[in-house]
């Protein structure tokens, strides 16, 4: 029996829509924020997060221009925005400490907002994260000013098609099944998510620098699938030697989508960081 109630519902923040689901527990509960990574939604907890809200207060995030929420021209599409989109979003919430736990991408965001709200995230989980990524080239910043340029991104994007990319993400292929399939086919079905991925190439600004890493100060759990071909475990390595309060572990038989290949040792790993 769920003891918890659910709330799903939109807010306008930074010029763009934010789509959020809050599965709001006891205020004796900690609050933990999951961010999903590049070209995916809160679709990618559905298996963790009836695991942690028995737990915690979990407020789940679309990021722009994914799932759920907006796609607007208007919105700036850079890592540091997206993650004072979310500070806003807890603002309004009215959430003053909160765990945020991010998946690839995400995980940059949640070091974004480690780094300029310390006060606010006691501490940080990085699902497999992206680390160490350089803004893209000029000349490919450039070619994005180029008419129809959003349906080359979507192309480029598709042209392993989704089986083939849960493929290269998931270690386990015979966890791919129609459920998933589905659920990250979605993005390709509204080409407005390739205007704004567009604009991301434009706005995006890189990732944390290692001097940047080093003044986050607060407790960081790194949790990485060994079989990862996307963000390999060495980046890992770097990032648990960069930030100066973190921990590494690594799961064995297991890809980039750890959320979706280990949600329960994701909810038990998790809660041993927080509750210890």
């Amino acid at each position: 029996m769920n003891m918890y109630q659910t709330v799903k519902d939109t807010v306008n923040i930074n010029e763009t829509t934010i789509y959020f689901e809050l599965y709001q527990n006891t205020p004796d509960k900690p609050v933990i924020v999951l961010i999903h990574g590049f070209l995916s939604s809160i679709f990618s907890f559905r298996h963790v997060i009836p695991l942690l809200s028995k737990n915690f207060t979990v407020l789940a995030v679309d990021l722009p221009p994914f799932g759920k929420s907006g796609k607007t021209k208007a919105f700036y599409y850079s890592y540091f925005n997206m993650a004072d989109t979310v500070i806003k979003l807890l603002h309004q919430l009215q959430f003053n400490k909160v765990i945020v736990a991010g998946h690839s991408m995400g995980g940059q965001i949640a070091l974004n907002m480690a780094l300029h709200n310390p006060t606010i995230v006691e501490k940080t989980v990085l699902l497999n994260s992206s680390g160490y990524q350089k803004r893209l080239k000029n000349s490919i910043i450039f070619s994005s000013y180029l008419p129809f340029f959003d349906h080359y991104v979507k192309r480029w994007l598709a042209k392993k098609g989704v089986v083939g990319n849960l493929r290269n993400v998931v270690h386990d292929h015979s966890l791919i099944d129609d459920e998933m399939i589905s659920g990250y086919s979605e993005p390709f079905n509204n080409h407005e998510i390739f205007v704004g991925l567009t604009r991301m190439i434009r706005h995006r600004e890189g990732d944390l620098i290692p001097n940047q890493l080093q003044r986050i100060q607060n407790p960081s759990l790194l949790l990485w699938g060994e079989h990862d071909r996307v963000v390999p475990l060495e980046i890992g390595k770097r990032l648990n030697k960069d930030l100066p309060n973190s921990s590494l572990i690594s799961i064995p038989s297991t890809g980039h989508l750890l959320p979706e290949e280990k949600p329960k040792i994701v909810n038990e790993y998790i809660l041993n960081f927080v509750y210890s």
